[in-house]
């Protein structure tokens, strides 16, 4: 399985995605039963991830949001073709239609856990609401991996 986070580590809580993916990098040591996890980041999905995703059972995108409910969003996601992205600002749903479109495939089933910022300044940390939404979110992704995964139906 993959998990993907992104957003940039020098704008404060855009950082929430990479945080998420240091934190069960750091705690996979610990957890055999998790199986096969690769752990990825960048500053933004791009076209090329689509290619990431072949060969995965599921995928977990993570990503930080001012728009969603805290401490974290959480739910299925299916490919969206979306005309609109560019190489900056592409959607996991749109990441999953490329997948389509490049391998003539369906994508794995795949999730998106969104996690709630406050700030998002570059040059700033994370901030102290951010860390414990970060927390709660960490605690989700552990149980997910744990085995709590939702049908993907």
């Amino acid at each position: 399985m993959l998990i993907f986070g992104w957003g940039n580590p020098s704008r404060g809580d855009d950082a929430l995605g990479p945080a998420l993916i240091e934190r069960l990098e750091a705690a996979l040591p610990r957890h055999p039963e998790w199986g096969d996890v690769i752990l990825l980041t960048d500053f933004q999905l791009r076209p090329e991830h689509a290619l990431d995703l072949e060969g995965r059972s599921r995928v977990l995108f993570v990503d930080a949001s001012v728009s969603c409910a805290a401490p974290f969003a959480f739910g299925r996601i299916e490919p969206v073709r979306d005309f609109g992205y560019t190489t900056h600002a592409m959607k996991p749903e749109a990441l999953l239609a490329v997948f389509r479109q490049i391998t003539g495939g369906d994508p794995p089933p795949a999730w998106l856990l969104t996690v709630r910022g406050e700030s998002f300044e570059l040059g700033e940390p994370l901030s102290h609401i951010a860390r414990g939404n970060l927390d709660a979110a960490a605690g989700h992704a552990e149980s997910l991996l744990s085995g709590a995964w939702p049908h993907p139906d």
